[in-house]
């Protein structure tokens, strides 16, 4: 029994799929960052910041994807559908706060279910946009937002596949399906009290008149 030409080539094999594995984990990570950084410039209101932020999460990830495509059992471990989902939630967060056309996934260079479960986290972003628009008296764009949130809740509640393939869609879609009555009720209490002011407000002008 060749013993030690069976460990010579396991060990070869193992090696360099654990060093591809530690690059692509590595690349991951600081995709995540880069994105998450990005959402964070967006609500900002910096946009250029922003945009450079989701290139560098985009090289990032092109790169991780390079290094995993050898390997498939490591490209689909998981760490780097996360990172993709991650970009994901960065670009469509981006295009949605700007009124801009969400990004289709071959536009991300994204795996389909990873691209779904970033277009949730998306959704849910936008609750804080939404708040800030309350904050400002912004009522109309935050009804647009809401609006958008509830498209994107159906949609993917239309996406009917096993949990394996779609990713946990499942599970995002009843964060974004919570995160939408919460924005909901928010902006209900925020368009009464508002319509509430206006109708004190012109009471008060012709009390004066």
């Amino acid at each position: 029994m060749e013993l030690g030409s069976i460990f010579e080539y396991a060990n070869s094999v193992l090696g360099q799929e654990n060093e591809a594995r530690e690059q692509g984990l590595k690349l991951s990570r600081e995709c995540i960052r880069f994105s998450a950084n990005s959402i964070r410039a967006v609500h900002r209101g910096d946009s250029d910041e922003s945009i450079d932020l989701r290139r560098k999460a985009a090289d990032t990830l092109s790169r991780a994807q390079g290094a995993l495509a050898p390997y498939p059992r490591i490209y689909n471990a998981g760490f780097l559908q996360d990172a993709e989902k991650e970009y994901t939630e960065a670009a469509a967060t981006f295009a949605l706060v700007q009124g801009d056309p969400l990004p289709m996934p071959e536009d991300l260079g994204v795996d389909i279910a990873p691209y779904l479960n970033g277009l949730g986290e998306a959704a849910g972003e936008l609750r804080r946009h939404v708040l800030d628009l309350v904050r400002t008296n912004k009522l109309e764009r935050g009804e647009e937002l809401l609006g958008t949130m509830d498209d994107i809740y159906f949609l993917l509640a239309s996406i009917d596949y096993p949990s394996a393939m779609t990713g946990g869609l499942r599970r995002t879609n009843d964060m974004v399906r919570g995160v939408l009555e919460r924005t909901r009720g928010d902006l209900t209490t925020a368009i009464r009290r508002d319509g509430l002011e206006r109708t004190i407000k012109d009471l008060e002008e012709k009390l004066d008149g």
